[in-house]
């Protein structure tokens, strides 16, 4: 066995059981492809992009603070929408917004890819509220206990408010 590859799957088992993580909750995906690439780059490059083929994102729904990237979205035939969630009189109307344009994007076969800064507190709190705005889940109290469960983190006060602030579904 080459030591090459020796070291690629030492990588790829340190990535999926980091010690400082009690050999749980890694996550070698990226370090897969990077020791796939280096032993056997085309039949990689193939399978990476039958993998991009098949898993496209066709809607993109951004939270983020300042609208980024939209042009370059809808440039490369990427349907996206900007609700930016901030704190004031305009969060409710944001959230619904939000909401429906969520709501219509999963009626449909899209393939959603919600992007905020990080796994925040504010994109946690927007999942637990549209499973209780969408009557996918009847209690908030619920849809935050399997948010965090789900995500397997607790989810802040900016995440709370926003599941505190639910507007009313007109779907």
């Amino acid at each position: 066995v080459p030591f090459q590859l020796l070291l690629g799957v030492g990588a790829i088992l340190g990535h999926s059981f980091p010690i400082w993580l009690k050999f749980k909750g890694g996550k070698g995906v990226a370090t897969s492809l990077g020791v796939f690439l280096a032993i056997a780059r085309i039949p990689t490059l193939i399978t990476f992009g039958l993998w991009i083929a098949c898993f496209a994102i066709t809607r993109i729904i951004s939270i983020l603070p300042a609208m980024q990237n939209l042009a370059s979205y809808n440039d490369h035939g990427i349907a996206a929408g900007h609700y930016a969630l901030r704190q004031g009189p305009d969060q409710r109307a944001v959230l619904l917004a939000c909401y429906e344009d969520l709501h219509q994007a999963l009626a449909g076969e899209d393939v959603i890819l919600l992007h905020g800064d990080e796994v925040s507190d504010r994109l946690l709190g927007l999942v637990a509220g549209y499973l209780v705005w969408a009557g996918r889940i009847a209690s908030p109290t619920t849809a935050l206990a399997m948010t965090e469960r789900l995500f397997r983190r607790s989810i802040g006060p900016d995440g709370r408010t926003l599941l505190l602030e639910l507007p009313e579904n007109h779907a």
